[in-house]
């Protein structure tokens, strides 16, 4: 009877540890009066496939709901600025450092960062391969002997990025051989393969599509193709509909090394390297 009794004991303080266990290991999610965000971004991150990889972790693990509207850099800040949207995510120093200058953002939060590359057919017609050419010598190049250059045309973060490399070179391009799309990334990377030219492009955009191209890197370690992706919370004193609780809260998941370490992790699988190197933040 004794033992009887003593093995009941034991049964119900282990489930009662078991639970208090349980409890002490599961995170309470934020209590959000509306847990619902939207993050203004560009087409390279949309399109690398990270952004879907962290939304559904981000739901689990806070609670808020990203909604992703994704546009070149200059449309994705001028979403931000005409107050539809709380948060941007995007890749262009100097219009940042305007949108927080102007007041509409409240803080740049540099998160991660790659490397522009220029690709273009593996027989390389212009030869920028070839002696270790910096990105706006290997523009130069390309325009010297009139072979096709897609750009973007977008006011994208790559697109104002390619625009510095051409001032860089003492270039305006113009001509048939210079085709402005007016398209995000992963268009943009299609039509080059279809015409087997030249085009700047995120690293993360290319290897995530580039079983399905015909092109390959050609200009890569270059110092002039650093490409910083930096995330701004809409200043609610400028937009007072700005839901400043959730997007705080997705901040701070996002900043947090949990977040960056799966970051710096991605791609590495399924691409033989990361897509993305951290900026880890204090």
């Amino acid at each position: 009877m004794r033992f009887q009794f003593a093995k009941r004991v034991f049964f119900f303080a282990s489930i009662f540890a078991l639970v208090l266990s349980l409890s002490a290991c599961g995170k309470k999610l934020p209590d959000l009066d509306d847990p619902n965000i939207i993050l203004s971004t560009t087409t390279s991150l949309n399109d690398s496939g990270l952004l879907e990889y962290l939304n559904p972790l981000l739901l689990k693990e806070t609670g808020v709901k990203m909604d992703i509207v994704s546009q070149g850099t200059g449309a994705a800040i001028q979403t931000a600025m005409d107050g539809n949207a709380d948060v941007i995510f995007v890749h262009a120093k100097a219009s940042e450092e305007k949108f927080v200058a102007d007041g509409y953002g409240v803080e740049r939060i540099e998160i991660m960062y790659n490397y522009f590359v220029i690709v273009g057919p593996k027989d390389d017609p212009a030869k920028i391969k070839e002696g270790g050419l910096s990105a706006s010598q290997a523009l130069a190049k390309i325009y010297e002997n009139q072979a096709i250059f897609v750009s973007r045309g977008d006011d994208s973060g790559t697109h104002k990025k390619e625009l510095a490399l051409w001032k860089a070179a003492t270039i305006t391009p113009i001509g048939d051989a210079y085709v402005s799309a007016g398209k995000g990334m992963g268009d943009v990377l299609t039509m080059t393969d279809e015409m087997q030219g030249y085009t700047l492009t995120d690293k993360a955009t290319y290897l995530s599509m580039k079983d399905q191209l015909d092109l390959e890197i050609l200009v890569e370690e270059s110092a002039d193709l650093l490409n910083q992706y930096t995330v701004i919370a809409v200043n609610p004193e400028k937009w007072s509909t700005t839901n400043t609780e959730a997007v705080d809260v997705f901040i701070d998941w996002l900043t947090s090394k949990k977040t960056l370490d799966r970051i710096a992790e991605f791609g590495k699988e399924e691409y033989g390297e990361a897509l993305f190197f951290i900026n880890y933040v204090e």
